[in-house]
This record gives C-alpha cells, structure tokens and sequence, in this order.
C-alpha cells in the first residue's frame, strides 16, 4: 500500500513539477507587505541539524516574515510558516525548542515524528489543500517526499548540488556551477541566489562581538577519535603562540558530540598522547559573562574560552584563523570566509582513527584495528588528495593542509606568519568568498519564493 502511494504521488509530482515554466527572478514592483492570499496556504521548511537552523532557516523566516503577512506573527492571515525538521546524524535532537524560542513558526514537527507526518499529516494539525515545500537542510529527498505527500509545490536550496531537480518547481543555488550540473531541459527553473550564510560574519560582529584583539579558533574535532590527538596537540600550539604573541586570543567552539569532560579528560594525563607534549588542561571554569563562556587555563597558563553553545558560528565569524582537523568543520569554516589551516598530526598513526566515511569505519573495527587502521593510515597519506572541502571544491589548493610528522613548533610559527600578514588572511577570505558566492542571498530567496507563489496564483 505504502509503495503504491508512493510511486502514485511521486509520478503525479514529477509530471506537475515538468509542466511548470519559470520565468526569470525580478523584484516585485508593489509593496512586499501587502501580498496575501485569500485561501488557506502553507509554507514548510524543512531541515535538519543546529548549522543549518542558525544560518538558513533563521534568517530567511525573519526576512520572509518582512515581506509577507504570515501566522503566527500575523493572526489574521491566511498563511502559515511551519517547520519540519528530519532525522539527521549530526542533530542535537534539541533543534525544535531552539526554534520555538524564534516565534517565527506556527508549528513546529520533531524529527522523530517525520515519518509519522507522512504516514499521517492531519495527525500533526490541518494542512491546507495548497501550501510549498522549501528544502533547507538534511537529504534533499525528505522534502521531495514530504511535498508529494501533501501535494504541495516544492523549491531546493542547493548548496553544492540539486539531486532531484525534476522533482522540484524551483531551485535556488548558491553558484553557477550548480546550474551547470542541471539537465539542459529544466535549468530555466533555476536560480542563482548567492551564499545563505555570506551576511553571517557582520551581523555577528553587530550582535555578540567578541573583545579586541587577534583571535585564534581551535577546533580539534567532534569524536574521541580525533580529541585524543586534537586536546593535547591544540593546546600545546596554543601555549607556544602565546608565549611569542602574548595579546593574542584563543576560542575552541565545542562541537554538538562532545562536551567539557571529554576536554578535561584528552588534555589530562589519562590520555596516553598527552603526555608527550608539555600542555595540558589545568582548569576549566565558569565564565563571567552574560554569554557563560567557560575559562579553560592551560598547564602554561595560556587562557582559552570554550564556546558550549553550538553552533558558534557569531564567535568563529570574528575569529582571524582557525586551525582545524579534517572533516565537516572545514566546510563550516569556509562557508564563513573564515581563514585556516588544516592539520593531522601523522606521528600518532598507530592511534589514527580519524579518517571520515568508509575507511574511518574500517580503521576502527574492533577485529584486526591496529593492522587495519596503519594500511590505511599509510595508504591514504601516500596517495591522499585535497583533504579540506574548500581544497575540494575548487580543485585546488586554497588552505593550507598541514599533514605528516608536524610539530606543535612549526604550526605556531605559521599561524603567527598568517596573523602578521593581514593581506595573506584577506587572500585566503577572498579565495573562500568566491567559492560561497554573493551576499544579499536571502532577501534573493524570499523573492524567488513569492515569484513562484505568484506565478502559481497563490498570492496576490
């Protein structure tokens, strides 16, 4: 029954979805305020994880609240905003009270109920008989489902790729190249928009500045994998920029899969790897802020603040370089403009554990671990490519990737280089800015949104 249903509105979708002929994205001349519609109408959002909540879907509730009379914030209007949010591996799974706290959405569905909306949707409330689905976050295919179940028409934010584009009535990109990878036959119904998160850094600076000075984030890793190699060697990097540069700042924003005791104890002499560096966490302490960021004092009496809020992408938009491991957190940094250098410490290669996808699982099986997790090790360093996902998508090197028997020494050489060449950190920024695309994104998208809604005559 299931599959029946599925494949009916799937076919019923796509033929919708390739009647459709958009036209091209132009400013509206009338007021954006007073557009509304006469017959109940819904507008879903739907996305996944903390990133993505704070950098897509935020900013473009608040803007499209600006340009259109919407519930809850306009009682009397025949519109709702609603959010869906679903299953992801990298949620907090506290996503849903995060967005409560906005009052942008009339209703809000928990991930672990995603499916249950699709089984059942007047189970979650009474959907109207038109509505649009909008894609930002998660797998693209959730929001193709979501907008067949429900019969509503469906728009893609695409990042870095649109995976059904037959499936969709308009796509947004964040570049051209996204374009480029469309069928000849439907790229007429997308768009380039720019960068949702290219207005981030300003209005972070505005909102939650950080105090003066020269600012270095640490991100040593998300899994315990990584944070016994990270802790120590950061740290000890930390201590000896410090000593050379003793006005600069250091921040570690802690990732959603980790927490303080995970710092306190791979900083500590627990960790086998910390003892062959001379730093270690010697306390970590509330701090005394209205931000409550705590106080980490190192052996060497280096002062770090560590960010428990994620994500914390208003500290890391004012930090001048990070120095990161491999691994999302590079795609994260880059989105932001944010300079950095990319570091894995191979020294450690009988406890690496730290490559992603497929060969990460495999070095960490618990039959054979050490022998597995060395070939691999060997075998992916000797033949490795670009590691950091800027380097990746453009093909090219554009961050440093700083991997082999590296020392603490030279890495806090280098990034004290960066640091006293502000044309060098812009270089990198520029580099980074091109990748992402223009700013302005999110008032573009709220326009493509209320041009699709228009074209379809649902608003007026």
């Amino acid at each position: 029954m299931w599959r029946n249903w599925y494949t009916r509105m799937s076919k019923e979708h796509v033929a919708s979805a390739l009647r459709v002929q958009v036209s091209p994205s132009a400013f509206l001349k009338t007021n954006a305020h007073q557009l509304m519609s006469h017959d109940p109408l819904a507008i879903i959002f739907v996305s996944n994880g903390p990133g993505e909540l704070a950098t897509w879907v935020k900013p473009l509730a608040k803007e499209l609240h600006q340009q259109i009379a919407l519930r809850p914030k306009a009682k009397t209007s025949s519109i709702s905003l609603d959010l869906v949010l679903v299953p992801c591996p990298n949620a907090t799974g506290n996503e849903n009270l995060v967005a409560q706290k906005w009052f942008q959405f009339e209703n809000i569905i928990k991930a672990k109920n995603f499916w249950k909306l699709l089984i059942k949707p007047k189970k979650f409330g009474s959907w109207p008989s038109k509505g649009l689905v909008i894609f930002l976050g998660g797998d693209q295919f959730w929001s193709v489902l979501l907008s067949a179940r429900l019969g509503y028409l469906h728009m893609t934010y695409a990042e870095w790729i649109a995976r059904w584009p037959c499936w969709n009535n308009r796509i947004v990109a964040m570049s051209e190249s996204i374009v480029e990878k469309i069928p000849r036959r439907i790229q007429n119904r997308c768009s380039v928009i720019g960068d949702l998160t290219a207005d981030l850094t300003e209005t972070a600076k505005i909102d939650d500045p950080l105090p003066s000075g020269k600012w270095v984030a640490l991100m040593p890793g998300s899994k315990s994998a990584k944070l016994k190699i990270g802790i120590p060697f950061f740290l000890d990097v930390a201590d000896k920029i410090s000593k050379s540069m003793p006005d600069c700042n250091f921040i570690i924003p802690l990732a959603p899969t980790t927490n303080i005791d995970e710092i306190k104890y791979f900083g500590s002499r627990k960790n086998p790897i910390s003892k062959q560096y001379k730093s270690g966490v010697k306390s970590i302490t509330e701090a005394n802020n209205k931000e409550a960021r705590r106080i980490l004092i190192t052996n060497n009496s280096t002062v770090i603040l560590v960010q428990e809020k994620h994500p914390a992408y208003s500290d890391l938009s004012q930090c001048d370089i990070a120095l990161t491991t491999v691994g999302a957190n590079t795609a994260e940094l880059g989105s932001l403009n944010i300079p950095m250098i990319v570091i894995v410490p191979t020294q450690h290669i009988l406890v690496m554990e730290a490559w992603d996808g497929l060969v990460g699982l495999i070095a960490r099986l618990p039959i054979l671990k050490w022998c597995f997790g060395l070939i691999i090790s060997f075998v992916k360093l000797k033949k490795r490519r670009f590691m950091a996902w800027p380097n990746i998508s453009a093909k090219k090197m554009i961050v440093p990737e700083r991997i082999g028997h590296i020392t603490t020494a030279q890495i806090a050489k280098e990034t004290i280089d960066w640091l006293n060449s502000p044309s060098r950190l812009s270089g990198q920024k520029e580099d980074l800015q091109a990748l992402r695309g223009e700013k302005g994104a999110t008032k573009k998208f709220c326009q493509e949104i209320i041009n699709l809604l228009e074209e379809k005559k649902l608003l007026s």
